[in-house]
C-alpha cells in the first residue's frame, strides 16, 4: 500500500486523500482478493497449530538440557544413551528411567545380573522392548560414575523428579498438538500425496501441510524456495558479479527446520529409498564430493520444486472435480 500511494510525483497526505487512495487500491486489485472459505479457515488453524508445535519443541529442548545437567551430577553419561522421545505416543524413555533410577546408587546396589533382570522387567511394564545390552551399558555407566550429588540428600531426588515432571508436561502438550494436526490435515486433499513422498511420515506430513499451506499461493516453485530461505540471491555491483553466495535465510525458519528433519530422514534411510528422485539426487551430490549441508540444501531445493508441482496438480484436480459436480 505504501509503494502504491508513493507512485506519484507529489505525496500529499490528508484523511480525504488517504481514503481515496485506499478505495482506488481496492478497485485496481479487487480481482486478487479471494474470500476465505472453509478450507482456508482449516489451513489457518493448521498453521497456528504448527507454529505452536515448533514453539513447544524449543521449550522441550530447554527442559531436556535442564534434566541433562542434573543427571550429569547424579549419573554422568546416561543422557546420551537414553535420549529417545517417541512423538507418536508421547513416550519418553529418559523421563521414565530417571524417575525410577534417579541416581547411580539406585543401580549399583544390585549385582549386574539382578539389575539386568529388573531392568528388562521394567521395560516390559512400560511398553518398551527388552534390551539386555542396554541394561549392561547402564550398569557399567553407573558403576564407573562419580556423582557430585549425594543420593542421601532429599533435594537430589526432588530436583530430578521435578525436572522429569516439567518435561513430561511439555511432552503431553506436544502429543496433543500433534494429534490435532494429524486430525485436521487428514481432511486436506493433498494429505495422501504428501504422505506418499519418501522421507515424510505421519509426523512430518501434517507439519509440511500446515507450514506451506496451499502451494498455489506461490506463483512458482522458485517463490516457494525463496519463502523457505534456501535460495542464493545474486550479488552484483558494477562489473563485479559474485559467484559464491550463501542461502538467504529469509522467510520461514520453520520450513527450513522441517527441511533439515526431512533430509536427515532421507540420509538415514537412503538404502530403502532407491529409485526416489529426491534420494537419488541427494546421493548424486554426495558422490560428487559435496559437503553434507550443501547436498542437503540442494536436495531440499529439488524436493520443494516437486512438492509445488505435485500438490498444485492435486489441488487443481480436486477443484475441477468439485466444480463439475
Amino acid at each position: 500500500m505504501k509503494r502504491y500511494r508513493c507512485q506519484g510525483i507529489r505525496n500529499p497526505k490528508t484523511d480525504r486523500i488517504d481514503s481515496l487512495i485506499i478505495a482506488q487500491y481496492g478497485i485496481d486489485y479487487w480481482y486478487r482478493f479471494k474470500p476465505d472459505d472453509d478450507m482456508d479457515e482449516k489451513r489457518k488453524e493448521l498453521r497456528l497449530l504448527g507454529k505452536q508445535y515448533t514453539s513447544y519443541m524449543r521449550i522441550r529442548t530447554i527442559r531436556c538440557q535442564d534434566l541433562c545437567h542434573i543427571l550429569e551430577r547424579t549419573m554422568p553419561g546416561v543422557y546420551g544413551l537414553l535420549d529417545d522421545f517417541n512423538r507418536n505416543n508421547g513416550q519418553d524413555k529418559l523421563c521414565d528411567f530417571a524417575e525410577k533410577y534417579w541416581h547411580s546408587g539406585n543401580i549399583t546396589k544390585y549385582s549386574e545380573k539382578i539389575f539386568v533382570e529388573r531392568y528388562n522387567a521394567w521395560l516390559k511394564k512400560k511398553g518398551y522392548r527388552s534390551n539386555g545390552k542396554e541394561a549392561r551399558q547402564l550398569y557399567s555407566i553407573a558403576r564407573n560414575a562419580i556423582p557430585t550429588l549425594d543420593s542421601k540428600l532429599s533435594s537430589t531426588k526432588l530436583l530430578v523428579q521435578e525436572a522429569v515432571n516439567v518435561l513430561r508436561e511439555v511432552d503431553s502438550s506436544l502429543y496433543d498438538i500433534l494429534n490435532q494436526l494429524k486430525t485436521l490435515s487428514k481432511v486436506m486433499p493433498e494429505y495422501e500425496t504428501v504422505l506418499a513422498m519418501k522421507g515424510i511420515g505421519e509426523t512430518l506430513d501434517p507439519r509440511f501441510i500446515a507450514e506451506i499451506g496451499d502451494p498455489r499461493r506461490f506463483h512458482s516453485a522458485k517463490a516457494l524456495i525463496a519463502y523457505a530461505g534456501i535460495d542464493a540471491p545474486p550479488y552484483q555491483s558494477g562489473q563485479f558479479t559474485g559467484t559464491r553466495s550463501h542461502i538467504s535465510k529469509r522467510g520461514s525458519a520453520n520450513l527450513r527446520k522441517l527441511g533439515y528433519e526431512l533430509m536427515d530422514s532421507i540420509n538415514k534411510h537412503k538404502s530403502s529409498y532407491i529409485g526416489d528422485p529426491v534420494c537419488e539426487y541427494f546421493m548424486k551430490k554426495r558422490n560428487e564430493g559435496k559437503p553434507y549441508r550443501v547436498a542437503m540444501i540442494a536436495t531440499f531445493n529439488k524436493f520443494l520444486r516437486i512438492y509445488h508441482s505435485r500438490i498444485s496438480e492435486v489441488l487443481n484436480e480436486n477443484e475441477n472435480n468439485h466444480q463439475s459436480v
